[in-house]
This record gives structure tokens, sequence and C-alpha cells, in this order.
């Protein structure tokens, strides 16, 4: 299981105080208001940067750093990952899961049939999607809906899944 869990990416520089706007990759954008630190991905390096002030603009969030006081100290971080540690994650529901648990697990029908690897999640607005690698063919989509969805096993890295009539037909290309 993944320790660290993304909660957004610095996309450039804002103003010349050191500023920096994010794009958040949290489903709560307001919790940047709460936290107090992040652990910034730049170049491979990891370093805990304390948050000093937070405020929204359209979709993302201008965020000023402790010790970050012009243009040039914030270059340092564009393009950078935010990271916070499982401890300062969000509480999730029942049947809710962080996407850094989901993907890699390996994914099965109610039949046992081995359908392939998670290795990636589309957000579409009415449900996620889970894209499902599988060997020599290509990868299946899977809605993340309860009809489809069966067990989810983070222990064991499984997951178990009911495909619809359609389902696979859709996935190769042959039902219109």
């Amino acid at each position: 299981m993944e320790e660290l869990l993304q909660v957004g990416a610095v996309t450039s520089t804002h103003g010349l105080r050191g500023e920096v706007k994010v794009y958040p990759t949290t489903d709560e954008p307001s919790r940047f208001k709460k936290l107090k630190e992040v652990i910034a991905d730049a170049g491979g390096r990891q370093v805990t940067l304390k948050i000093t002030q937070t405020r929204f603009f359209k979709q993302m969030v201008i965020i000023r750093f402790a010790g970050i006081d012009t243009i040039e100290e914030a270059e340092k971080y564009k393009g950078a990952k935010l990271y916070v540690d499982r401890e300062h994650a969000l509480s999730l529901a029942e049947d809710e899961y962080f996407y850094a648990d989901l993907e890699g697990l390996t994914v099965r029908t109610e039949e046992g049939e081995l359908l392939g690897v998670i290795r990636d999640i589309l957000q579409t607005g009415a449900n996620d999607v889970y894209i499902i690698r599988q060997e020599n063919k290509k990868d299946l989509l899977i809605p993340a809906i309860k009809d489809c969805i069966r067990q989810v096993d983070l222990e064991h890295g499984t997951m178990t899944v009911h495909l619809l009539p359609g389902l696979r037909e859709i996935n190769e290309g042959g039902a219109e």
C-alpha cells in the first residue's frame, strides 16, 4: 500500500512573492484550508513544505509555503506533485478507496476468470471507470458501479467484478 497519497500538483507560479498554483487531485479541494504541510516531489527529491496561506481561484488552489518568498524559489516546485501521508489523509466512507490502493489490483470475474490488472482510473463525472490491462488484448473498461464491482480485497490485492451483459462486447468493439 502506498504510504503517500497525492492531493495536488503544482502547475505554475503565481505572482512575484513565491506563491504557486496547485491543481487539486483530491475529491475535496477545500481540504487545503486545513492542511498544515505537504510533501513535494520535485524531480525525484521529496521535501516537506509548510503551508502558510491558501486561497482558491477558479479550479485552482493558490498556496504560499514557508520560506519561499520569491518567484525564483517557487519556480523550483513547478511540476511537483504534492502528497500527504496516510495519517493526514481524509477519512473514507465504506466502499470508498484511494486510487493509489486500487491501481495494481488483480481483477477477476465472479466465475474466477482472470481479466487483468487495474492500470489506471478515469474520472468521468458520473462514475469512475477502471482501466484493466489484459494480457495480449486491448484494455478493458469497467465502470466503478455497485452492479459491476462485487468485492475489493486490498489485503490480497484483488477485485472481483460482474461483467454486465454486453460490457465485454462493447470493450471489444463488437456492440454499437
